[in-house]
C-alpha cells in the first residue's frame, strides 16, 4: 500500500482502473470462489462447534482470519493494477505460497489421521488447496507475461487508447469484474444525473470498439474471409449469418452462457427453501437435540445442508448471483445487437 500511494500520485487517468495484467478475470473468479469456500469453512466450523459441549474457537477463527486476508489480498491487486506497478505483486505471490504449502500439510494430516473424504472439512481443505495453487499459477502467468522480475527486459504496457481520452466515460470494458457486474463504475453519473439533467457532454464518447464504423469493419473482415472459403465452389454464396457469427458469435455465446447459468441457479431456490422447512419440521418433532462428542468435531456434507441457517445463507447467495447472471445475460446479449445493428 505504501507503494501504490506512491505510485498512485502519477496517475493522471479519470478512470478506476488502468489496466488489467494477464488472467484479471480469472483471478476475480477464483477469488470470488475462495471467499465462498471461505464462508462455507465458517459456516461449517461454527455449526461443529454448536454441536459439541464446550467451546472450540480453532474451529472458526483461521477460517475467519483466511476470509479477511482474501479480502485485502483483492484489494491490494485492484490497487496495484491502479497504479500499474506489477512488482508489489511478489508480496502476493509470497503469501499465496504460504497458504498453499499450509493447507496441503493440512491436507496431508488429514489424510495421515485417516479421514475419511466423506467429512466436508477434507473437501473444504481439498478445494482451497488447488485454488491456492490456481492463484500462484496466475502469478506466474503475470511474471512469465509482463517480466517484471527475473528479467533483464521487462514488459511496458501502456493503458488503452480509449482510457487516454478524457471524452470517453464508458468504462465498462475497462473497470474490474465486481465493477462490471454491478456496475459500481457508474455511481460518479447516477449522483451527478440527482442533481441536474444528463446531457450529451456528461455521458461522452463511445470507447472505439463500440463504434458502428469499428463494428462495420469487423463484419466486413468476417464477409470477405466467407467470400475467400466459396471462392472455389461457383453455386455456393457466402453466408452473411456465417459472418455475422464470425463477428459476434462469441459474446452471444457468453450471453447464452449466462443466460443457462441464471436458470440453473434458479434450482437452488426452491430447493433450500424445502429443506429450511423440512429442517423446522425436524426440530418441532425431536425436541431432544443430541451434542456430538468433542472427540469428534468433523461435520460431513449431509449434516452441514440439513442446517437450516446455512441453507437460509445459500439461498441468498443464489439469489444474488442468479440475478447477476441475468443481468450480464440482458448486458451482453444489448450491447451485442447494438453493435451488429451499427455494422449493418
Amino acid at each position: 500500500f505504501p507503494g501504490w500511494g506512491s505510485q498512485s500520485s502519477k496517475v493522471q487517468i479519470h478512470h478506476n482502473t488502468w489496466l488489467h495484467f494477464p488472467g484479471h478475470n480469472l483471478r476475480w473468479i477464483l477469488t470470488f470462489t475462495l471467499l465462498f469456500v471461505h464462508v462455507c469453512e465458517i459456516a461449517e466450523g461454527i455449526v461443529s462447534d454448536t454441536q459439541m459441549k464446550s467451546r472450540h474457537l480453532h474451529l472458526f477463527l483461521p477460517a475467519i482470519m483466511g476470509f479477511v486476508a482474501a479480502t485485502v489480498s483483492i484489494v491490494y491487486y485492484h490497487n496495484i493494477e491502479t497504479s500499474n506497478f506489477p512488482k508489489l505483486l511478489l508480496a502476493l505471490f509470497l503469501y499465496w505460497i504460504m497458504a498453499f504449502v499450509t493447507k496441503t500439510i493440512k491436507l496431508v494430516r488429514y489424510c495421515q489421521d485417516g479421514v475419511p473424504f466423506s467429512q466436508l472439512r477434507f473437501c473444504i481443505t481439498g478445494i482451497m488447496v488447488i485454488l491456492y495453487g490456481l492463484l500462484m499459477a496466475v502469478e506466474i502467468n503475470v511474471i512469465r507475461v509482463r517480466r517484471y522480475v527475473f528479467f533483464m527486459n521487462p514488459q511496458k504496457v501502456k493503458p488503452p487508447e480509449d482510457l487516454q481520452d478524457l471524452g470517453v466515460r464508458f468504462l465498462q470494458p475497462f473497470v474490474n469484474l465486481l465493477s462490471k457486474a454491478t456496475y459500481w463504475w457508474m455511481n460518479t453519473l447516477i449522483i451527478s444525473a440527482h442533481k441536474k439533467p444528463v446531457d450529451l457532454k456528461a455521458i461522452g464518447k463511445l470507447p472505439i470498439a463500440m463504434r458502428a464504423l469499428t463494428n462495420y469493419v469487423c463484419l466486413k473482415e468476417a464477409y470477405e474471409e466467407q467470400k475467400k472459403k466459396v471462392a472455389d465452389q461457383p453455386n455456393r454464396s457466402p453466408s452473411i449469418w456465417l459472418a455475422m457469427y464470425s463477428a459476434f458469435g462469441r459474446p452471444i455465446l457468453l450471453s447464452s452462457t449466462f443466460r443457462y447459468l441464471a436458470d440453473l441457479l434458479g434450482f437452488a431456490g426452491p430447493l433450500c427453501i424445502s429443506g429450511i422447512v423440512q429442517g423446522f419440521q425436524n426440530t418441532t418433532n425431536n425436541t431432544n437435540t443430541t451434542e456430538k462428542d468433542p472427540s469428534n468435531s468433523y461435520l460431513s456434507s449431509e449434516e452441514f445442508l440439513r442446517n437450516v441457517y446455512v441453507l437460509a445463507v445459500l439461498l441468498f447467495l443464489a439469489l444474488i448471483l442468479q440475478r447477476t447472471f441475468l443481468q450480464a445475460s440482458y448486458y451482453v446479449t444489448t450491447e451485442t445487437g447494438i453493435n451488429l445493428r451499427g455494422a449493418l
